[in-house]
């Protein structure tokens, strides 16, 4: 075909339109091929002739080269914009779903980089040479925290509830209190999870009110009852006239009854947090010394690791589930648990400030107030006004739902019109930066900052206000 196409079926002057080759050779284009490669783009500019010849057929005026360059260039950079990439975590939410939950640190880093580059012992024994156990360090380091006799590893916390309840449970009773019927992020929920595993569901007690009692009648109603199911409301609090079974109390029952008792714990605390005001996420080692037969949690929350969930408990329990044939289409990636052994590694060295969730949650609320006050002085220097304010952050990702977390930010003061300008050009900019917008101001909470980023938030917000 030669410059110009032919007339369309539809009568319509089709003669304008410009040729695929053309439109690629715009310069408007040419950081978007090396951004994206030469066959993607190739599928943009065509698909943007084809919707430039619906125009025409519908009467609109042809365009240029530089006008179809100009609309793939939008597009393209609306696609590139959906790639996951670093951010500079402003928001004072320490475990923020949208940014990944727990951040990695350079320990993590160092063993993805050396461990899972090339090929990594992630399933065999290297002293025997023979096939080995998959994930059994982080499995082994699992056990050593908790105290449980045995482990398993798999990708999310959904599936350790899941795979828990498909092989303990399929097609029996499970016994869950009507306040403790969750939903978590996305929608999902206790009873559809229950219901998927095979598990059937009673319901005991209220809402806000369920007792011993409660479960001991419907254990007599029930007797080929296989567990009792304790759910932790991590993501909210129920306060107020409300009253819920002590942990062993329940633990005693189900023991006396032969049912086990089974625990969706959520956020995986390794060490206790009330140290730090944090009272309400407990210990995986304090459920499984209060008697809960297997325990569920993530790896990727409280427990500062990458994406995992782990079963740990009774040895012969956890061996149930092992043997289950969905343990394979729910284990964890190589990637993830290089990164999640590098970070059990940390806990058994006792080196806890190289797992930058604690680090955050742990830093010194003077040392947090300083390390704002640095960053203010570095921007006034730069000619950027701001002020030091005192903020109150999360732990998020679920955990210590209503617990505030004290801080310190900066602050930016702007018009309406402006500080969306401002905001928008902190999102998109590079480095990315996220921080809070409310009340007319920008607000920049520097405990979920991470080493090193003091310097880049700070020229961000220089570039970001200068434009």
């Amino acid at each position: 075909m030669g410059e110009e196409e032919t007339r369309g079926t539809g009568g319509a002057d089709l003669r304008g339109i410009p040729r695929v080759d053309r439109v690629l050779a715009s310069p408007s284009l040419t950081q978007v091929k090396q951004r994206l490669g030469v066959a993607a783009l190739t599928r943009l500019v065509r698909r943007a002739l084809d919707e430039a010849r619906d125009a025409v057929r519908g009467g609109g005026p042809c365009p240029s080269v530089e006008d179809v360059a100009l609309r793939v260039a939008a597009h393209a950079e609306r696609t590139l914009r959906t790639r996951a990439r670093r951010v500079i975590n402003a928001t004072g939410v320490v475990l923020h779903t949208n940014l990944g939950r727990a951040p990695l640190g350079a320990r993590v880093a160092e063993a993805l980089a050396s461990s899972a580059a090339g090929y990594t012992s992630i399933e065999i024994d290297l002293a025997t040479g023979r096939r080995g156990r998959r994930g059994a360090f982080a499995e082994d380091a699992l056990c050593e925290l908790s105290g449980a006799e045995a482990a398993l590893v798999v990708n999310n916390n959904a599936a350790a509830v899941l795979l828990m309840l498909g092989a303990l449970a399929a097609g029996r009773p499970v016994v869950v209190s009507r306040g403790e019927l969750v939903e978590i992020g996305g929608g999902f929920r206790v009873p559809e999870v229950m219901a998927r595993s095979g598990a059937r569901l009673v319901e005991v007690g209220t809402t806000n009110k369920t007792r011993i009692a409660d479960y001991a009648r419907a254990l007599d109603a029930a007797p080929d009852a296989a567990a009792i199911l304790r759910v932790h409301q991590g993501n909210f609090r129920q306060v107020g006239f409300v009253e819920r079974p002590e942990h062993r109390a329940l633990a005693a029952l189900a023991h006396e009854r032969k049912v086990l008792l089974l625990e969706d714990l959520g956020g995986g605390a390794i060490v206790d947090l009330e140290p730090l005001g944090l009272s309400g996420e407990p210990s995986v080692r304090s459920s499984v010394e209060a008697g809960s037969d297997v325990v569920c949690f993530s790896t990727d929350k409280v427990l500062g690791g990458p994406q995992g969930g782990a079963i740990v408990g009774r040895a012969d329990l956890v061996a149930a589930c092992r043997k289950d044939p969905l343990a394979r289409a729910l284990r964890l990636g190589r990637l993830p648990l290089v990164a999640l052994e590098a970070t059990l590694a940390a806990y058994l060295e006792g080196d806890l400030d190289a797992i930058p969730t604690l680090a955050a949650l742990r830093a010194p609320l003077s040392a947090v107030r300083a390390r704002a006050e640095r960053i203010q002085g570095e921007l006034a220097r730069q000619g950027v006004t701001s002020s030091v304010v005192e903020l109150g952050g999360a732990v998020g990702g679920g955990a210590c739902a209503e617990e505030p977390l004290p801080s310190f930010g900066v602050a930016l003061e702007a018009a309406g019109g402006e500080l969306a300008t401002i905001a928008e050009r902190l999102r998109v900019g590079e480095p990315s930066v996220l921080p809070r917008v409310q009340e007319g101001r920008i607000f920049f909470d520097v405990r979920t900052l991470l080493d090193g980023e003091d310097a880049p938030l700070t020229a961000a917000i220089v570039n970001a206000v200068k434009g």
